[in-house]
């Protein structure tokens, strides 16, 4: 297992700023995704780290090696890029085997790696077969087999499952995740996929414009978004706009909201994040008006839509100023909130995220 560092990386094509000053590191063993919209720098940077782009300034190190101006096949790294790349003339023993041939190994021993690594993706007996003869997600199998084979110090993934359909990307996705359990390899996954990202990752770094923003496990990065970028990026957020009140809450749309993090001096303005799964919906006419009422933010408020999808109900409330709040709700009874009904919204301080400017 190795890790992988990138120091003060940037690169720009003409007056383009691609990455500006890239700092982060890859832990040995782990799994992390690189996670934001097109455009924010997360395939140039993962390029960068592969070697098919040179940064303008800045290092790379894998291990402790400096690898920045090291080409490609000296890297030992794995690829798996999103079209596959694979040979379609080729047998799929014979495309597992590409890498090893040019490393030298080839006939027995050769011949034993690609059983092993045809094996670790559950395709024992398929070297024989035609690309063509294999299902997408088969020949997702296939790539991973071929960059697994050689035994690579990294593991480096450019949105290998968008080409998928839904069912075969939760297929892969449990795949991905046992493979690089049981390779253990230093694994960079780059995904526009928010789900996909928290599901598959121990670390998430989310890009915007060039810069990460925010880095961590998938918890923290969802929990306590640093800014309005990660917040809305990653996932649902309700944002309330607000200014902070000498009793230590934040006064926003006429209501009186309370967090459990620090929030900016008194007199500040703030944006407070509210994941809509963390908002409790009750009766208006309930006395309880939520499990934590008595530490709870509380507002009365009246439903103006909802969204039936079987496992969950997502409602949309107004309440007092022009508030208006997202809800998700486990669809645990039958009863389907209606438009025009009035009722209580509550979630906790610790559920109040306060973000920076």
């Amino acid at each position: 297992m190795t890790a992988v560092n990138v120091s003060a990386v940037a690169k720009s094509y003409g007056k383009v700023d691609v990455l500006t000053d890239i700092s982060t590191h890859f832990p040995e063993g782990s799994f992390t995704s690189l996670l934001g919209p097109s455009g924010s720098g997360k395939t140039t940077l993962l390029r960068i780290i592969a070697g098919f782009v040179t940064p303008d300034r800045g290092t790379v190190t894998i291990g402790s090696t400096d690898v920045t101006n090291v080409p490609v096949w000296a890297r030992n790294i794995g690829m798996v890029f999103q079209s596959y790349a694979l040979f379609p003339h080729m047998s799929v023993a014979d495309n597992v085997a590409f890498g090893l041939a040019r490393r030298g190994i080839k006939g027995e021993a050769a011949r034993r790696e690609v059983a092993q690594a045809l094996e670790m993706v559950r395709l024992p007996g398929m070297g024989d077969r035609k690309p063509k003869q294999l299902s997408g997600g088969q020949q997702q199998r296939v790539a991973l087999a071929r960059a697994i084979v050689t035994r690579p110090s990294v593991l480096l993934l450019d949105e290998p499952l968008s080409a998928l359909d839904r069912r075969l990307r939760q297929e892969m996705q449990v795949e991905l995740v046992r493979i690089q359990r049981e390779s253990g390899l230093t694994t960079i996954f780059v995904t526009h996929d928010q789900e996909e990202a928290l599901t598959l990752s121990d670390k998430v770094a989310i890009l915007d414009r060039g810069r990460i923003v925010q880095i961590g496990a998938p918890t923290e990065v969802y929990e306590r978004p640093v800014n309005r970028f990660a917040a809305e990026f990653l996932g649902d957020t309700n944002l309330l706009e607000g200014r902070v009140n000498a009793d230590g809450t934040v006064v926003a749309h006429g209501q009186r909201i309370a967090s459990a993090i620090s929030l900016p001096p008194v007199g500040q303005a703030v944006t407070l994040a509210v994941r809509p799964e963390k908002i409790e919906i009750r009766d208006a006419s309930d006395p309880q008006t939520g499990t934590q009422h008595q530490v709870a933010n509380r507002i009365r408020a009246v439903i103006s839509a909802s969204i039936y999808s079987g496992t969950a109900i997502t409602y949309e409330a107004e309440a007092a100023d022009g508030l208006r709040l997202k809800i998700f709700a486990q669809n645990r009874d039958a009863r389907l909130r209606a438009p025009g009904e009035e009722v209580f919204l509550s979630w906790l301080p610790d559920h109040t995220v306060p973000l920076a400017a």
